[in-house]
Parts: structure tokens; C-alpha cells; sequence
């Protein structure tokens, strides 16, 4: 596959994966492609945790599922990220940011512009949504045959200071290396973003995972070879518009933005 072909086409896999284990092969090719990342001194401050073992992935699951019932149910994800949610394709249009929600029940449909409204939270509740979004969350962890855990060496990530900056910038890189690679290799990838927001839920997972105290843990991650019909999850988004080049770039200060031209 051609480089610019596989930049266009990677993106978040909201869906299941097919069962088949990802090949020891496959799953060095990744961390070979995250080692190719650039790093201040080539200091490769970053450190990967492959999980396959089932009974690990359930229990992060576990996690992953009931942090997202948590976060729903008391309405906190809404409050962080409603600014981010579009509900038509003329607002993702005008936008060309955040993601669109075109897959939704339609009793939830009414109260998409008023979802921080406590008649809407109280109707999410009502009809289980919590639960039915956290359960669906812990069984697309679980069945995920390859999670993976993104950690830094504090010997650089230290916070407030620069080599801080340098070693985030630098892992970022390198997950994004590992990211483009799942396109060629005809796999997915998501981040499994919830255990983060409960603090008390993410250092349940450090102990999990036996991280040490030299290093931090960063981010954990989904990944598998994708369905040749992938089904869509019961409530669902897209989010392949991007922004025009007018409305992110700029020539010489930004006081002159690019043409679009």
C-alpha cells in the first residue's frame, strides 16, 4: 500500500475485531514500526505491555466497561466532551472536527441537542443506557485478542520539565507509527480511553499490569485484524472529516491564513 493511501485510510475501529489472534509476527512489526519514532536523543523513552492472556483482557474489560457505565450514568462524559459532539451532516460539514453521531435509537434522537439537560440524563438512565454502552464497552475489550499498554521511562517523562514535553511529543509519534502499521496490515485499533477519567480505576489497572515504579502508564490500547463486514455498534459515529486547510494553517504569522487554493 502506497504511504499517502494508508495515511488516508487509518482510523479509529469503534467496532468488534474478528477472533483470530494477531501472529507474533504482526505483533513485533508494530513495535519494531513504535521503535522508529523520533525521540530527543534517541532516548526511546517509550515501554509496551502486549496483552493477549483472555483472563487479563476481561479483567481490563471489566474496567473499561464499568468506567464508561460510571462516566454515563453521572453524566461527566457529556459535560467533558459534549463540544466535540455533531448530530447532522450540515453542523459536521460547517465544522469539519469532532465526530457525528448518526447512529442512535431513535427515542434518544429528541434529545440529542439537550443531552446536559437533566430530563435527558434522567431518560438515559431510565432506559439503561449506561449499562447497555458499559457492557458493550467490556465486550469489545474482552474480545479484543491483542490489548496493548503504552508506559513512559520517568527516567525522561518528568512532568513540568522539558524532557517531559519531549517524551509525550515522542511516544505520540511512535503510537502513531504503530497506528499507520495496523492499516497495512489489515487491522484496527482504538484507544480505551474511560479507565483514565476515574483515577481510582487507572491505578487498579497499573497494579494490574505490575507496572514499576520507573515507569508511568500512559494509555492502553485495542487492536485486531478486522472484519471484511465490520457490523456497527448500537450507538455509533464517524469522524473522517477533516479540517480544510484555511481553517488550520497559516502563511508567514498567524494573522494571514492559508488559502484553501
Amino acid at each position: 500500500m502506497e504511504f499517502l493511501e494508508v495515511l488516508r485510510k487509518r482510523k479509529t475501529t469503534n467496532g468488534p475485531f474478528l477472533e483470530k489472534p494477531v501472529s507474533k509476527e504482526h505483533q513485533h512489526l508494530l513495535m519494531e514500526a513504535a521503535s522508529r519514532a523520533p525521540s530527543h536523543f534517541n532516548s526511546q523513552p517509550w515501554r509496551f505491555i502486549l496483552i493477549e492472556d483472555p483472563a487479563k483482557r476481561e479483567k481490563i474489560a471489566k474496567i473499561g466497561g464499568r468506567t464508561m457505565q460510571q462516566l454515563i450514568a453521572e453524566g461527566r462524559f457529556f459535560e467533558r466532551y459534549r463540544s466535540y459532539f455533531r448530530f447532522s451532516e450540515r453542523e459536521m460539514e460547517a465544522r469539519r472536527d469532532g465526530i457525528l453521531i448518526d447512529q442512535l435509537p431513535a427515542l434518544l434522537r429528541p434529545f440529542t441537542r439537550q443531552i446536559m439537560s437533566p430530563s435527558a440524563l434522567r431518560l438515559l438512565r431510565a432506559l439503561r443506557v449506561p449499562q447497555i454502552l458499559g457492557e458493550d464497552n467490556r465486550k469489545l475489550i474482552a474480545a479484543s485478542p491483542l490489548l496493548l499498554a503504552a508506559l513512559l521511562d520517568k527516567q525522561e517523562y518528568r512532568p513540568g520539565e522539558l524532557s517531559g514535553f519531549y517524551s509525550v511529543l515522542s511516544l505520540g509519534m511512535a503510537i502513531e507509527n504503530i497506528w499507520l502499521t495496523t492499516v497495512e496490515l489489515g487491522m484496527g485499533m482504538q484507544f480505551i480511553s474511560t479507565p483514565m477519567e476515574v483515577p481510582e480505576a487507572w491505578e487498579e489497572l497499573k497494579t494490574l499490569l505490575e507496572v514499576p515504579a520507573h515507569l508511568e502508564l500512559m494509555a492502553i490500547y485495542r487492536l485486531g485484524y478486522l472484519p471484511p463486514d465490520p457490523s456497527r455498534p448500537r450507538i455509533d459515529w464517524k469522524s473522517d472529516q477533516r479540517k480544510r486547510i484555511s481553517q488550520y494553517v497559516f502563511r508567514e504569522t498567524c494573522a494571514t491564513p492559508e488559502s484553501d487554493g
